[in-house]
Parts: structure tokens; C-alpha cells; sequence
């Protein structure tokens, strides 16, 4: 097929695929080798569907299409690196852990840059003495345990962003340790012309609802301190107002139905405190109350015990 008609081909693909979802995942695809990726397409089949292609093309195909659709514009800034797209009109957090989940283990290759902490566990390695050496050359603390090598400490190989050299690909091989695993990162959620990082698909309702809850909080104490109203102050002018109305009725002669209680209250101080002193017996008697039975069970079988040895004195002293 001439390289033309393909391009023609992807471009007709890719403008129909973003017309037709409004909600796509950027996932990077480095170390993700053909059968692999023929894995992902297969699981999410029916749910979502992958394409991949050079960032130049794809460029051009969003810059033809932003007076039909100018959301696309925030996706622009995006398309770098080894990135292709997912596209769905399922929930966006299911599809990134189905995602996540296609993966696979890979060996540290001389001159990868480790995507995480490689730490090579203490104990047995299987290894004849004659490595020891080897060890050494690593700073490796080692022992001879049974005829084999044994790591004595956890040892911290590689930090996340370094390069892998020779000997440490070399160890790994020979503990047939793979510490790395390889699949589609998503980078970015494009969701009705918005992208976001995927870290809020994490949040959930009661994330986002203490979130707007802090917010109304915010806006209530600004409002109050620059003497500016708005709806989230509401509440606090309203018990405010009552307070300032009770004031008024403690330190007059009127009263209303709030205040015929307190107004009472601070007229027999000996009531104020028998009231105080009948609320602190209630909890006293509720936390003991709770404890109750553990020590009334311990009581019981003191009574048991004491009841017996009653009785066996009483057997005796009959003779």
C-alpha cells in the first residue's frame, strides 16, 4: 500500500475516532513491543480503542480539526514522546485499570534507565563461592552459608532514573531477578475538552465533597473578615443575629421562647449547677454503665469461689 493512502488511511481513522468519543486517555508506549500491545487491544476490545501514530500526523490532524471542534486545542500541548491514544465512552477509571493491569515483568537491560528501585533482597543467592569476588566489586556484603553465596544486608542496586551499567544487569541476570514491567503509562485524561492528570480519577465522592466542603469554609471566613456577603456566610449571619438577639434579651427584660431557659438558668446560679453536676453523673454513669458487665462477671465468679469454700467449711466443721 503507498505510504500516501496510509497516511490518508490514519487520518480519516483518527478524525473519525475524535468526533465520535469525547473522552480519550495519552498513554506513553515506550518498551512496549508488538504482541504486547496486541494484548492490550484484545482486552479492552468492545470497550475502548487504541491508536497509535507519529506525533507530526497526529498534530496535523487536531490543527484540521480545531474549527470544527476547539477543545481539541488543550490536547496539542500533550502530543510528545512515544504517546498514542485511548479512546472510550466507558468510565475512564475502569479503562485505566485495565490498563495497568496488562503489564509484564522485564529484565534490566545494559543502558535502560530504571523506572523504579531495584533493592536486591538478603538471604541465599544460589551462587557458588567462586562469585564472591564479583560481590565485592558491587560493595555487596556477602557470606559463604552451605556451599553458596548469601547476602547478608537489603541492598539498594539501582534508584529510580538511574542508568543500568554492565555489572548490575549482570547480577540481576544471574539472580534471575526482572525488576522492571513495562505497559502503556497514562499520562494525561482528556475528558469534554479538559485534560487533567489521571491522579484525579482516583478521588471519590467523599474526596470530593470534604474538598468542597473546605472550600465553603474558605469562602464563609473571608466574607466575615472583609464584612462582604455571600450565600456561604449565610449560616454564620444567621447565628450571629441569634446571638446577639439572645444578648439583648439576658441583659433586658424581654424575652422570647430561646432565651427563657438561660435567662433562668443565670437567675438561679444553684440550678446551673445541679444541672452541670446531673449531666458529667449521666456520663459517669454511661462509662460505667459500658464496663459493667466485664465486672460484674469477675464479681460473680469471686462469689462462686467464695460461696465454695464456704460450704467446704461447713462440711468440716459438722464433724
Amino acid at each position: 500500500m503507498p505510504s500516501l493512502q496510509r497516511k490518508q488511511e490514519y487520518f480519516e481513522k483518527l478524525l473519525g475516532l475524535l468526533e465520535k468519543y469525547e473522552k480519550l486517555l495519552v498513554v506513553n508506549a515506550d518498551n512496549v513491543g508488538s504482541h504486547h500491545m496486541q494484548n492490550i487491544r484484545k482486552n479492552l476490545r468492545g470497550k475502548a480503542e487504541v491508536l497509535m501514530g507519529k506525533n507530526t500526523m497526529i498534530r496535523k490532524v487536531i490543527k484540521g480539526n480545531l474549527t470544527k471542534n476547539p477543545h481539541l486545542e488543550s490536547l496539542l500541548a500533550h502530543v510528545r514522546g512515544n504517546i498514542g491514544f485511548i479512546f472510550t465512552s466507558g468510565d475512564l477509571n475502569e479503562i485505566r485499570t485495565s490498563v495497568n493491569a496488562e503489564r509484564v515483568s522485564a529484565p534490566a537491560r545494559v543502558g535502560s534507565v530504571a523506572p523504579c528501585d531495584v533493592i536486591v533482597p538478603k538471604g541465599p543467592t544460589g551462587l557458588d563461592p567462586q562469585q564472591t569476588s564479583f560481590m565485592q566489586a558491587l560493595n555487596i556484603a556477602t557470606k559463604i552459608n552451605r556451599g553458596q553465596v548469601e547476602i547478608i544486608n537489603d541492598v539498594l542496586l539501582l534508584k529510580t532514573g538511574d542508568k543500568v551499567g554492565q555489572s548490575e544487569a549482570t547480577l540481576l541476570s544471574k539472580l534471575n531477578i526482572r525488576p522492571f514491567s513495562y505497559g502503556l503509562t497514562v499520562l494525561n485524561v482528556y475528558d469534554a475538552g479538559f485534560v487533567y492528570d489521571p491522579k484525579v480519577l482516583d478521588l471519590t465522592d467523599a474526596d470530593l465533597l470534604k474538598s468542597f466542603g473546605e472550600g465553603v469554609q474558605q469562602i464563609a471566613a473571608l466574607s466575615l473578615e472583609i464584612n462582604y456577603p455571600s450565600i456561604a456566610a449565610v449560616p454564620h449571619y444567621f447565628a450571629n443575629a441569634y446571638k446577639n438577639i439572645l444578648a439583648v434579651s439576658v441583659e433586658t427584660e424581654y424575652t422570647f421562647k430561646g432565651s427563657e431557659k438561660i435567662k433562668e438558668l443565670l437567675a438561679n446560679p444553684e440550678a446551673f449547677a445541679a444541672a452541670q453536676a446531673a449531666a458529667q453523673a449521666a456520663t459517669t454513669t454511661t462509662t460505667t454503665t459500658s464496663a459493667t458487665p466485664a465486672a460484674a462477671a469477675e464479681e460473680k465468679e469471686e462469689e462462686k469461689e467464695e460461696e465454695g469454700d464456704d460450704d467446704i467449711g461447713g462440711l468440716f466443721g459438722d464433724f
